[in-house]
């Protein structure tokens, strides 16, 4: 196994591995820039090096910057985390370069699912079903404005190279379309050094909902059944559940078997996820491939009582899965909420230092927590602070669970979407199940409910 890994990354999620890696004996290196140099992450990892400045191309994306430390460290592992570099298959390369074991996919699988057009090729080949859209760049916005005609509006139009919902846009018309081509276009070029555009037709009211995967340099893939992440606002999830309140155990099996066999088609290895949209009907459409831990991984290990990170550097570590599909039982409901610094009602981040910080405690609450109670939230990052996790035997208790977790969490001196997040758990949709992608939209903003 691995015996010192550096994390390239901050926050919750370099807390979060350092954990595991703490339990399985294994050393860790943390880098950090100077915004965070006073982050839990950088006190409790077993050794801390400065990156550079605040902003995220002075530090966490300088890749040179963190080989340099790993040789300076002889780390023999990297930690991507999520965001910044980790789906990265230059960085990847590098690692491989230096023969240090970079913990995710291979580069070349990375590069392949980083390309939303190619891998819509690569996974209608490997037998997944796409939604109606092209497998190649748009020529420009007239080609788009035919092929929208042909497929029928709405349509979804799309950055290649996007993610987070940069350079993506909803489209009811033509000359919607067209105005949103060149700006979204732009976009792209400037946050992913790659304007290319293509276009799906779009699914109405779908939900969001992906499979968690493993898989071993031998070929074993297992899946770890799936996550409903359909509450989000501008494209980015908020709340995550699983499993799904709308599968039955038909479509979760057949979901299941195919991720895993179109993963194991292009070789995959490591952990993944493999997202789908699904319609009202079930039908469920390839959206993309993850090829890294996911924020909400959380709750997966809930409900399998798998640690992902452990997984993943066993894995990297060259060792086999060591249990089979038969062995994977779906064990109770568990929900996680993002708790975001940003204003409930605006949405905007709301950086600032906080005073005072308490947690609800309890049986089946997990907290994942990248601050204290003397924090400052810089501005120079995503606003996400922390993660609020429940586990119940129902659907039900874990849904009562968190609106009581919710009530007792407590973080002063700055605003946080906590409000937003109790409007959403008292929605009597929610309680139902009614979660499609629209659902902040539909239930929350459009009633201007969210409280104060």
């Amino acid at each position: 196994m691995l015996k010192k890994i550096l994390i390239a990354n901050r926050g919750e999620i370099a807390e979060r591995i350092i954990k595991t890696c703490t339990r399985l004996g294994i050393k860790t290196v943390a880098v950090y820039s100077e915004a965070d140099k006073d982050a839990p992450f950088v006190e409790h990892a077993d050794e801390a090096y400065l990156l550079g400045g605040p902003r995220v191309q002075e530090s966490y994306l300088n890749s040179n910057r963190i080989l340099e430390i790993a040789r300076q460290t002889k780390a023999d592992g990297i930690h991507p985390g999520y965001g910044f570099i980790s789906e990265n298959a230059e960085f990847a390369q590098k690692c491989e370069q230096e023969g240090i074991v970079f913990i995710g996919p291979t580069p070349d699988v990375i590069s392949l699912m980083g390309k939303k057009v190619e891998s819509r090729i690569a996974m209608e080949a490997a037998g997944l079903p796409l939604v109606p859209g092209i497998s190649r760049p748009l020529k420009d916005a007239d080609e788009a404005a035919e092929l929208a005609g042909n497929f029928g509006y709405p349509v979804m139009l799309k950055a290649s190279a996007g993610g987070g919902g940069i350079g993506m846009q909803a489209c009811s018309n033509e000359a919607e379309l067209r105005k949103a081509f060149e700006g979204n276009q732009k976009r792209a070029l400037m946050f992913f050094g790659n304007g290319d555009m293509f276009l799906e037709k779009l699914i109405e009211k779908p939900r969001h909902i992906e499979i968690q995967i493993l898989s071993d340099a031998d070929g074993n893939t297992v899946y770890l059944w799936e996550r409903e992440c359909s509450i989000q606002r501008r494209h980015q999830k908020v709340l995550e559940e699983a499993p799904s309140p709308f599968l039955d155990a038909e479509t979760r099996e057949a979901m299941g078997k195919a991720a895993a066999a179109a993963a194991k088609t292009i070789g995959y290895t490591n952990a993944g996820t493999i997202e789908f949209l699904v319609d009202e009907d079930k039908n469920y459409y390839f959206l993309e491939m993850n090829t890294r831990l996911q924020v909400e991984h959380p709750i997966t290990e809930e409900i399998t009582g798998l640690d992902l990170v452990e997984e993943q550097i066993r894995i990297a570590s060259g060792e086999s899965l060591r249990f089979e599909q038969k062995d994977i039982i779906l064990d109770g409901h568990a929900i996680e909420v993002r708790i975001y610094a940003e204003d409930p009602k605006t949405m905007y981040p709301s950086p600032g230092k906080i005073t005072d910080l308490k947690l609800p405690q309890g049986a089946g609450i997990r907290h994942e927590l990248g601050v204290t109670s003397t924090s400052n939230v810089t501005p120079f990052y995503d606003p996400m602070i922390a993660k609020l996790i429940v586990k119940g035997c129902t659907r039900s208790e874990a849904v009562s669970r968190l609106k009581e977790a919710l009530a007792q969490y407590r973080v002063e001196g700055i605003k946080t979407n906590i409000p937003l997040l109790v409007d959403i758990v008292s929605h009597e949709a929610f309680q139902s199940g009614d979660t499609t992608t629209d659902f902040i939209q539909k239930n929350i903003l459009k009633t201007n409910t969210v409280s104060s």
